[in-house]
């Protein structure tokens, strides 16, 4: 049985002696920062087990709905509930709280577009707070602002409260938009029919079965909790049967001018074909794929393409013996598309190749499936800097960016403070990462699952997507590399570049404030990225770091917030300045720390 709530609102509505007041929580006047409520002061007894809104993204103007699950064994009290955007409370809510052991309740953000929130909740009894958890929450109209990428890859017959649970899942880790990889039949043909109606059920191309049901629920989950679900295809991919299925062989691309060697990606034998590629440019190709794409939207809900490439190709001719700039045609392949199936589009940028030309397309933002090419954290941000440059501060970045690569070989588990380094760089750095699923991502082919996640990493990534979304606006808001002077810190190295033994510091401009990242490689063991072995190494925390950094004015308020701690709030920090210089203490870091300072 729910609680039966009663529950005290009060908005930012009047002024004592300088400072705001809310009288119906707290009573008298507390200050904008809401020091009576610390979440470093708060007790960690375990109380609030699970907490949750019933989606992942609100259009503005639309209400947000939580379920918190309490503990069993937890007495009644009271919850004290905080919504901040940024470091600034802007409303709160006490909820008389019964005892029961699920609460629910609603809260109605303000009608403001693109905005990132952090909703603190505290279980209060007597004078003390004895227990603390945070959840973000993002108001966005469009899915691709911010986007948070998750995918599915396994689409066999299944109970329903099976895909219920994954879908829940992937909405706790905020994920707004979800990958079907591999759902289709045939890539030229990718929605299998029988007579006007789809099957029942289809071998996808590794002769794994789909059902159209399992597809269609799936769709339909992502959509009740406002995921985008998207239709995943080659955009020149055909089986060796296709010319069977109205494929033209001169629609293909070729190793050599005079057109004796088609290319393809070799395949196992085991799996139902290889795949020949056809001319992206080719317009006969283009009409053929669109109306066999048509078909899919037409019998599945998807909200858009997600449009995939195979990288360089090296020379290739098409059926007039003439060259092919492969770059070229994902341009001409992009704008038909999107003319003739106005949906959302995602485009694959295989290591980078072709970004430049995708980012003049109608894509939701830039997607870039990370290579051997860009083997270190700092390519990751050399990435999201240019992808930035690329589309003119338009599109953020989403990395396809596998991790523990050789160490998915055998069964294993995967190495938490590789993962989290990684998603502190690139989240850091202004992108997000596609590593989410009914499991985690360690290859390209995505249902390889030999690696399991913890339960320490999965708690973790928790917060580290709670912190991606409730600071987007500093993080993924038009944020701009700023140069960082005069950096120095009491306790730790600091240096400009991911080092081993430092810690990297970089800084940002973002919403007129100076953003800085502070990202522990001190006990790094590797600086790739991909951990391939899984061997890159805890890193100790540092404490009370005395840091130091050129300011661009007089700065009113110093703050800090980490994914590694206090779920992510906001901690205020006591400073100096002098000499265009400030000088504030650090009280800890981990993996990553964000320091905010406001002009």
């Amino acid at each position: 049985m729910n609680s039966t709530l009663k529950i005290v609102r009060a908005k930012t509505a009047a002024v004592c002696a300088g400072l705001l007041v809310i009288p119906a929580l707290l009573g008298g006047c507390f200050d904008s920062g809401s020091a009576k409520v610390d979440p470093r002061d708060a007790g960690d007894a375990d109380m609030l087990v699970y907490v949750t809104t019933d989606k992942a993204r609100y259009a503005p103007g639309e209400p947000v709905k939580f379920a918190l699950t309490m503990n069993e064994s937890a007495q009644r009290g009271e919850l004290l509930v905080r919504y901040k955007h940024l470091d600034e409370t802007i409303d709160e809510a006490k909820i008389e709280w019964d005892g029961s052991p699920t609460v629910h309740w609603e809260w109605q953000p303000s009608e403001t577009d693109y905005q990132g929130y952090l909703t603190e909740i505290f279980v209060k009894q007597g004078k003390e707070m004895v227990d603390h958890a945070n959840i973000a929450v993002d108001v966005s109209s469009d899915w691709g602002k911010f986007p948070r990428y998750g995918y599915l890859a396994d689409f066999m017959a299944m109970e329903a409260a099976e895909q219920e649970a994954v879908i829940e899942r992937l909405n706790r880790y905020r994920i707004n938009g979800i990958q079907f990889y591999d759902w289709q039949w045939k890539h030229h043909k990718p929605l299998k029919l029988e007579g006007d109606a789809p099957a029942k059920q289809w071998p996808e191309i590794a002769n794994r079965l789909v059902a159209y049901d399992t597809v269609k629920n799936y769709i339909d989950l992502a959509h009740g909790k406002s995921m985008k679900a998207m239709n995943y295809n080659l955009l020149f991919g055909a089986f060796d049967d296709s010319e069977q299925d109205g494929v033209k062989r001169e629609w293909g691309m070729f190793k050599d001018p005079l057109l004796t060697n088609q290319d393809k990606h070799p395949l196992p034998e085991s799996w139902a074909s290889d795949i020949l590629l056809l001319n992206p440019a080719n317009e006969e190709w283009q009409s053929y794929l669109f109306e066999e794409e048509k078909k899919v939207f037409e019998h599945l809900p998807f909200d858009g393409w997600h449009v995939d490439q195979l990288g360089d190709r090296g020379v290739l001719y098409d059926a007039n013996a003439d060259k092919i700039n492969l770059p070229d045609t994902y341009e001409s392949f992009m704008n038909a598309a999107k003319k003739e199936i106005d949906v959302d589009y995602v485009m694959n940028a295989v290591g980078q190749f072709g970004q430049a030309n995708i980012a003049k397309t109608p894509v939701e933002f830039l997607y870039t499936e990370v290579w051997d090419a860009h083997p270190g954290y700092r390519n990751l941000k050399e990435i999201a800097d240019q992808n930035y440059k690329y589309s003119k501060g338009a599109l953020n970045t989403v990395f396809a960016a596998y991790m523990n690569y050789d160490h998915a070989d055998s069964a294993g588990e995967f190495n938490t403070p590789g993962v989290l380094l990684t998603d502190a760089v690139i989240f850091a750095s202004g992108g997000s990462h596609l590593e989410l699923g009914e499991n985690m991502l360690a290859k390209e082919y995505f249902p390889n699952r030999n690696l399991k996640m913890t339960e320490e990493l999965q708690d973790a990534l928790v917060s580290y997507y709670d912190f991606l979304t409730a600071y987007q606006n500093l993080l993924r808001d038009g944020a701009t590399d700023k140069e960082l002077e005069s950096a120095s810190a009491e306790g730790a190295e600091l240096s400009d570049q991911p080092e081993r033994g430092k810690v990297w510091a970089f800084a940002k401009e973002a919403q007129g404030r100076t953003v800085l990242h502070l990202i522990n490689f001190t006990d790094a063991a590797t600086l790739e990225w991909q951990d391939n072995k899984a061997d890159q190494t805890e890193p100790n925390e540092i404490a009370d770091a005395k840091v130091t950094v050129k300011a661009d004015g007089k700065v009113k308020k110093a703050w800090m917030a980490s994914p590694d701690y206090y779920g992510g709030s906001a901690v205020p920090l006591d400073f100096k300045q002098k000499d265009g210089e400030v000088a504030l203490t650090l009280p800890k870091l981990k993996y990553w720390n964000m320091i905010v300072l406001e002009y």
